[in-house]
């Protein structure tokens, strides 16, 4: 299964956009928020009352590797992890270079869309 997600620009569209996400049923647990800056993707993901990818959210190869990676190497790690292929991973980095923040559920349920 291909993890769902949705880009943005503007933090207060991701609070709207989580809080209807889990409207639908997703748990606050199975939401994340990546941005470019860890500031920021705490400050959203707070706010928005959702996850960021921590080092105890991925196994623990990808998270001793990070310790040692560019922040962009850093971020195209964590989408692999949340189960991006490494193409995908680069063309999202991509986006978070441009200030878009990307929301992800890496286990939608069938059918749901953002």
């Amino acid at each position: 299964m291909q993890p769902l997600y949705k880009e943005f620009y503007n933090d207060e569209e991701v609070v709207d956009a989580v809080q209807g996400i889990k409207e639908k049923g997703v748990s606050e647990d199975d939401i994340y928020v990546l941005t470019h800056d860890s500031d920021r993707t705490d400050r959203v993901a707070d706010n928005a009352d959702a996850n960021t990818l921590g080092v105890n959210d991925m196994n623990f190869g990808t998270a001793a590797k990070n310790i040692f990676r560019k922040k962009g190497d850093e971020l195209r790690a964590k989408f692999e992890e949340l189960g991006f292929s490494k193409d995908m991973a680069n063309e999202l980095e991509e986006k978070l270079d441009q200030g878009k923040v990307i929301v992800v559920i890496p286990n939608a349920p069938d059918g749901m869309t953002l």
